[in-house]
């Protein structure tokens, strides 16, 4: 990609200069809660998670590894010490220097993130403890947790409505947090202060990945097999009863099936295997288990999407939504979606399962931390950009007032019909230009390689001519809205001399609409001293038609 210049934010939270990055812009538009964020800033974002009851809050991290936080800030969720909403975005400085690897929120809300070094902080809703720093104080700054985790290196983070857990490299899992149903899976209902391990069932084997609805716990070991433990009213832990179970137990009726991933919503859970297939099982109000209507299960359920393998299932435990995305790049939903009781999975026009849960969850949050990796990958636009003007590989140049401007015939070929005829076999490789001037003619050839255009309004003028000239009509719009967007009392009338000279009639009766407007200032302009006879008469006969000249 094009390197483009990013910003950082200095003392005052204003952006300032800074590195060159050569990063994919994070799209998060589809989140309501961004409009709050400038262009600019939008550009700097690499990773961002929308969080709170009404998807209120944000989390995000820049180019530059700062974090910032924005919104209603629940509970201190936002980690900045008060309990006071921002409009605008604050820098949480408490974590300057971290990065981040996974996030997870709660209900209250409270949050869980974990740092590319394996460090575990949270802050936020603390009720029930479920910050685990051994207090029930809502925590107003990010407290770091090292309670029986000090060694550990903690890889992945899930929260529940008030209970949290975390992964470890070794394939431990701890909990703490609300535990009114078992969801830490202490095997008993009192509630966990700190981090406790959870064994049991778990105690020899690996997990490899965890996820938490409301009020359950989820983990897949290494071998496939799923174990379950805490509320279980809907059939959510797939066992077949609808009792609590206050210790891991695995999902006997998945035997034989290996599964690589699972997804908890609210009170429905989806899993998947390593052969791309997806079950389901859990509450089922809103069709939230996509297989065709709305009776609860409490035993997994195959979902049929198309014949292409699912690689991706989302789902999240604010909400009643499900979403997957299949290896040809499909998107599909189901569930509660915008209101809507979607009871079997309906492909989107999405590109990934996030853009369901920003446009069709509710609240509209985040079910994973968005982020974007580095990618130096060039696409074709970008690359035929870099090479404008380059005289390395270029193969002509064109001799303008003096200066060259390097050039590539294949692409002016391609791109442009009078270049077209006019190179033909044309074994030059250099072409003197006297028609135009440098500036105009450099961005008409920069206009081939770029689709776009970077002029004053009176150079575009020059430009307009050019491309009246050469029959480029897309460039003659693009200087004609250059023009218009640059008109003022001074130039006003030489615009309008462009506009008729060059038969630009949309553009002429717009110079003509604002001289009209701006008369009193216009005619005492040079411009309008030296305008040329004809043109003058013309115009003051059309202005005292339109009666601009009546008291």
């Amino acid at each position: 990609m094009e390197e483009e210049l990013s910003l950082s934010y200095g003392e005052s939270g204003k952006p300032v200069q800074a590195t060159l990055s050569s990063l994919k812009m994070l799209d998060v538009g589809k989140w309501p809660i961004f409009s709050l964020c400038s262009e600019e800033e939008l550009q700097l974002i690499r990773q961002a998670c929308v969080f709170g009851s009404a998807g209120n809050e944000v989390l995000y991290t820049t180019v530059n590894d700062e974090i910032f936080v924005l919104g209603t800030n629940c509970s201190g969720c936002l980690g900045l010490g008060d309990v006071q909403s921002t409009i605008e975005p604050r820098r949480l400085d408490s974590l300057s220097g971290k990065k981040i690897a996974c996030l997870s929120y709660g209900s209250g809300p409270h949050i869980v993130l974990a740092t590319t070094e394996g460090e575990v902080f949270t802050w936020g809703h603390n009720a029930y403890s479920q910050l685990g720093n051994g207090t029930t104080n809502h925590g107003l700054v990010p407290c770091h947790i090292s309670t029986n985790l000090s060694n550990k290196q903690v890889t992945e983070v899930a929260c529940g409505s008030y209970h949290s857990l975390v992964l470890t490299s070794d394939g431990e899992v701890f909990a703490w947090g609300y535990n009114n149903s078992g969801q830490v899976g202490s095997g008993s209902t009192a509630n966990q202060p700190i981090p406790r391990r959870v064994t049991g069932c778990l105690q020899n084997k690996v997990v490899v990945n965890i996820a938490c609805g409301q009020m359950c716990s989820m983990a897949v070991v290494n071998t496939g097999e799923v174990y379950v433990w805490g509320y279980n009213g809907n059939g959510q832990l797939g066992l077949g009863s609808s009792g609590n179970q206050p210790t891991p137990c695995r999902i006997a009726a998945l035997q034989g099936i290996r599964v690589q991933r699972v997804a908890c919503g609210y009170a429905h859970t989806l899993v998947l295997t390593d052969e791309g297939q997806v079950y389901a099982w859990g509450a089922n109000s809103y069709g939230q288990l996509g297989i065709g209507n709305k009776s609860n299960q409490s035993y997994p359920a195959p979902i049929f999407m198309e014949k292409d393998r699912i690689i991706e299932i989302a789902a999240c435990h604010s909400a009643h939504t499900s979403a997957a995305k299949t290896q040809g790049g499909h998107v599909y939903m189901w569930g509660q979606c915008r209101g809507q009781s979607v009871i079997l999975p309906h492909l989107t026009h999405f590109s990934g399962t996030d853009d369901v849960f920003a446009c069709f969850a509710t609240p509209a949050v985040s079910w994973r931390l968005l982020s974007v990796e580095p990618d130096d990958h060039l696409t074709v636009a970008e690359s035929l950009k870099r090479e404008f003007d380059n005289p390395n590989t270029a193969d002509l140049k064109f001799l303008v007032d003096g200066k060259y401007i390097y050039a590539h015939k294949v692409l002016l070929k391609i791109r442009c019909e009078h270049f077209r005829s006019s190179l033909g076999d044309n074994e030059d490789d250099i072409v003197e230009m006297s028609e135009f001037s440098y500036p105009v003619y450099r961005a008409f050839l920069e206009y081939l390689y770029t689709d776009s255009i970077s002029l004053s309004p009176e150079e575009a003028v020059g430009l307009l001519d050019l491309a009246t000239f050469y029959r480029e009509n897309r460039l003659k719009k693009l200087c004609q809205q250059t023009i218009k967007q640059g008109i003022c009392e001074e130039n006003a009338i030489a615009l309008l001399s462009a506009a008729v000279k060059y038969d630009a009639q949309d553009l002429e009766e717009f110079c003509f609409r604002f001289c009209i407007n701006h008369l009193t200032v216009v005619t005492q302009t040079s411009g309008f001293a030296e305008m040329d006879h004809d043109l003058l008469k013309n115009f003051i006969s059309k202005a005292s038609r339109v009666g601009a000249f009546k008291n």
